[in-house]
C-alpha cells in the first residue's frame, strides 16, 4: 500500500523518482505526487488517478532539482484527490508517508487550535503541521522530525524534506516498510527494494523507530531518541531485469510462467538425499526444541493463508502433529493459547503485512517461538521471527499472487518433510520418495503451462458467466478458494470455493444453466466422491469445468472442459492443480479488459489494518 520513493544526489531527482514509482504500481494506488527541492524552495506537482496523470502535469509543469520525495497514494482517510495526494506541505517541510495515524484527530485538534489550517481530509498533513510546528520552536530540521514523530501514534514510513536545511533528508519507520538504498555519492529511500535497484544493489533496512539522516554524503542512522545505531548493507541479488516484463503482456502472466523456476530455486540446497532428510538453513530451532513443540499455529492472510490451509494438511500428514490455521486480522483478538510449546508459522509475501506482523508480536510477547516463510530478504518479520524459511519467488508485481503462492506451498512441504524426520514420523527411504517427488514438480509445471491456449480457449467460453463455484476436496478445498479469490481479484466475477461434500448443504441452491462450476479432481481416495458431486451438477444443469489428472479422458462426455494435469502424489498435487487457475482468471480478466496487474481497490501489501 502506497509507494515512497526518495532521491538525494547530483542527478535529476524527478525522473528517477518516477521511475521509482512506477516500479512500485504493483502496490495500487489512486493519486500520485512529487516534491523536488530547488534553490532552497520545495515545488509540489501532484495528481490524481495513474502515473501518466502525474507526467502529464510535469510535462506542463517541469520540477528540477537533485533532491526530492515522490508518492503513489493507496486512500485511507479521505477519498483520492489532488488535494489528498501526497507530498504534503506545511510551512518549509514537505513529507510523504505511508501508513495510519491513529491519533491524528487529537493532534489536528491541537494543532487548530495553535493556528494551524489544514488543506486535505488526510491524516499524513498532520506530520507536516507538526514538523513545522516544532520547527519553529527549536529551529532545528532533525530534532523537530523527532519530536514529532514522538508524539504520532499509529504507524508510518515517512520521508521529508526541508527548505530551512535544503542539504539533508530524513526518513523513518515505525510499522510500516522503508529501505534505504546506498549509493556512489546518492542516497535512496523507498518502500521496496525494486524502486532502486536499477540504482544500486546495496540495501540498509530500516527497524522499528529507526531514523535516518542523509548530509554531507554521509548516512546517519539512529533511534527516535538520537541514540547513534550501526547498520549494515545488504547486497541484493535480483536483476533489475526481474522486475520487468520480460515480453509478456502483463505482470501476472509473466509471474504464472516463473512459477517452475521459482518452484526449483525454493528447493535448491535443501534436499538431502543422502540422509533422506531435507536442509532449511534459516529454520534456527533446533531438533529438541522442535520435537518439543506441543501445539502448531499457522497464520496468514490472502492467498497466504489459502497456502496456510494447505499447509495443515501437509504437516497433519506428514508430521503427525495437530494444526491450527487462523486468518491474521483474527488471531491476536482471540487471545491465542500461546505457550513456549507452540510454534507459530507466519507466511506473508512481503514480510510487511501489517495484520501478520501483530500476529506474531502476539506469539512472541506470549512466550512462543515464531517461524517465517517469506519471500522479501530482512524484511520485518523475516527480521522478528526465531526462524525463516525464505522462499525464492523473486520480485512478484502483479497484486494477484501466483509464483509467491506456488513457493509458499512449497516451503511448507519442505517443512513438514522436516518436522516428519525429526518427530520420527517419516524415515529416510519415505523422505527420500517424497523429495524426489518435489524434484520432478517444476518439469511438470511446464507441461501444465503448454496448456495456456487451451484454457485461454475455455475462458473465452465462460467470461460472461455472472458467478463462479470452486469445488475440491481435501486439500483442493483450499486450492478452491485460491481458484475463487483470483478469479474475483482480477476479473470483478463473484466466484466461491467450497469443500465438495458442503455443496448439498447450500451452494446447490445456486446451480442452473448459467453457473460455471469448477472441480478439482485429482486422482486420489476422494475421487469417486467428487465425481458423484460432479454428477450432482449436471442434474441440475450446471455447467461444468474439470481439472483433472492425466487418464481421466472418460469424464470427457461428462463436462463442458476438461483440463488435463500430469500425474503427482497427493501431497504436491494442490501446487499443479493452482496453476491452470490462475491462467483460467488471468484470460477471463483479459477478454472482460480489467486492469489485470493493479486491480482496482487492491494493494500488493497490506501494510496498515
Amino acid at each position: 500500500m502506497c509507494g515512497i520513493v526518495g532521491y538525494f544526489g547530483q542527478q535529476q531527482a524527478t525522473p528517477i523518482i518516477l521511475d521509482g514509482l512506477r516500479r512500485l504500481e504493483y502496490r495500487g494506488y489512486d493519486s500520485a505526487g512529487i516534491a523536488v527541492l530547488n534553490g532552497g524552495r520545495i515545488e509540489i506537482r501532484r495528481a490524481k488517478g495513474k502515473l501518466a496523470e502525474l507526467e502529464a502535469r510535469l510535462a506542463d509543469q517541469p520540477l528540477t532539482g537533485v533532491r526530492g520525495i515522490g508518492h503513489t497514494r493507496w486512500a485511507t482517510h479521505g477519498r483520492p484527490s489532488e488535494t489528498n495526494a501526497h507530498p504534503h506541505y506545511c510551512g518549509q517541510v514537505a513529507v510523504v508517508h505511508n501508513g495510519i495515524i491513529e491519533n491524528y484527530l487529537a493532534l489536528k485538534e491541537k494543532l487548530t487550535n495553535l493556528g494551524h489550517r489544514f488543506s486535505s481530509e488526510t491524516d499524513t498533513e498532520i506530520i507536516a503541521h507538526l514538523i513545522d510546528h516544532h520547527l519553529d520552536r527549536c529551529g532545528d530540521f532533525e530534532s523537530a522530525v523527532r519530536l514529532a514523530l514522538v508524539e504520532v501514534r499509529g504507524a508510518y514510513a515517512v520521508a521529508v524534506i526541508c527548505e530551512q536545511e535544503p542539504d539533508k533528508m530524513i526518513a523513518a519507520k515505525l510499522g510500516s516498510p522503508l529501505v534505504v538504498g546506498q549509493g556512489d555519492g546518492e542516497f535512496f529511500v523507498a518502500s521496496d527494494i525494486p524502486a532502486m535497484l536499477s540504482h544500486t544493489r546495496e540495501m540498509i533496512f530500516l527497524e522499528e523507530g529507526e531514523l535516518v539522516v542523509y548530509a554531507a554524503g554521509e548516512l546517519r542512522f539512529s533511534d527516535l531518541a538520537g541514540n547513534p545505531l550501526t547498520k549494515t548493507a545488504r547486497t541484493i541479488t535480483w536483476s533489475p531485469l526481474m522486475a520487468e516484463k520480460g515480453g509478456y503482456r502483463h505482470f501476472m502472466l509473466k509471474e504464472i510462467h516463473e512459477q517452475p523456476r521459482a518452484v526449483a530455486d525454493t528447493v535448491a540446497g535443501r534436499i538431502q538425499d543422502d540422509q533422506g532428510d531435507v536442509y532449511l538453513e534459516g529454520l534456527s530451532l533446533d531438533d529438541s526444541e522442535l520435537q518439543a513443540m506441543e501445539r502448531f499455529y499457522i497464520v496468514a492472510c490472502g492467498t497466504s493463508w489459502h497456502a496456510a490451509l494447505t499447509g495443515k494438511f501437509l504437516i497433519e500428514k506428514l508430521a503427525r502433529v495437530p494444526v491450527e490455521v487462523d486468518i491474521a486480522s483474527e488471531f491476536r483478538y482471540r487471545d491465542p493459547l500461546v505457550t513456549e510449546r507452540t510454534l507459530t508459522i507466519l507466511i506473508s509475501q512481503s514480510g510487511e503485512t501489517a495484520d501478520t506482523l501483530a500476529a506474531l508480536r502476539e506469539a512472541r510477547r506470549k512466550g512462543g517461538k515464531a517461524l517465517a516463510i517469506c519471500n522479501v530478504v530482512e524484511s520485518s518479520i523475516a527480521r522478528e521471527s526465531d526462524g525463516i524459511i525464505y522462499t525464492h519467488a523473486g520480485p512478484e508485481i502483479g497484486v494477484a499472487s501466483t509464483k509467491a503462492f506456488s513457493t509458499q506451498l512449497v516451503a511448507l512441504y519442505l517443512l513438514a518433510l522436516r518436522l516428519g524426520r525429526v518427530r520420527g514420523q517419516l524415515d529416510a527411504e519415505r523422505c527420500r520418495e517424497l523429495t524426489q517427488a518435489l524434484l520432478t514438480l517444476p518439469r511438470k509445471m511446464e507441461e501444465v503451462l503448454e496448456l495456456d491456449e487451451q484454457i485461454e480457449a475455455i475462458a473465452k467460453a465462460f467470461m460472461n458467466a455472472r458467478d463462479f463455484l470452486y469445488l475440491g476436496r481435501g486439500n483442493q478445498y483450499p486450492i478452491a478458494l485460491e481458484g475463487a479469490l483470483k478469479l474475483k481479484e482480477i476479473s470483478y466475477i463473484h466466484a466461491e470455493g467450497y469443500p465438495a461434500g458442503e455443496m448439498k448443504h447450500g451452494p446447490i441452491a445456486l446451480i442452473d444453466d448459467q453457473l460455471p462450476v469448477v472441480f478439482l479432481c485429482p486422482r486420489n481416495d476422494t475421487l469417486e466422491k467428487v465425481i458423484s458431486n460432479l454428477e450432482e451438477v449436471r442434474a441440475r444443469d450446471g455447467r461444468v469445468i474439470a481439472v483433472v489428472t492425466e487418464g481421466q479422458q472418460h469424464l470427457l462426455g461428462k463436462v463442458d472442459a476438461l483440463i488435463t494435469v500430469p500425474e503427482i502424489n497427493d501431497e504436491l498435487a494442490p501446487v499443479l492443480f493452482s496453476v491452470p487457475l490462475q491462467l483460467l482468471a488471468y484470460h477471463v480478466a483479459v477478454y472482460k479488459g480489467t486492469d489485470v496487474d493493479q486491480p482496482r481497490n487492491l494493494a500488493k501489501s497490506v501494510t496498515v489494518e
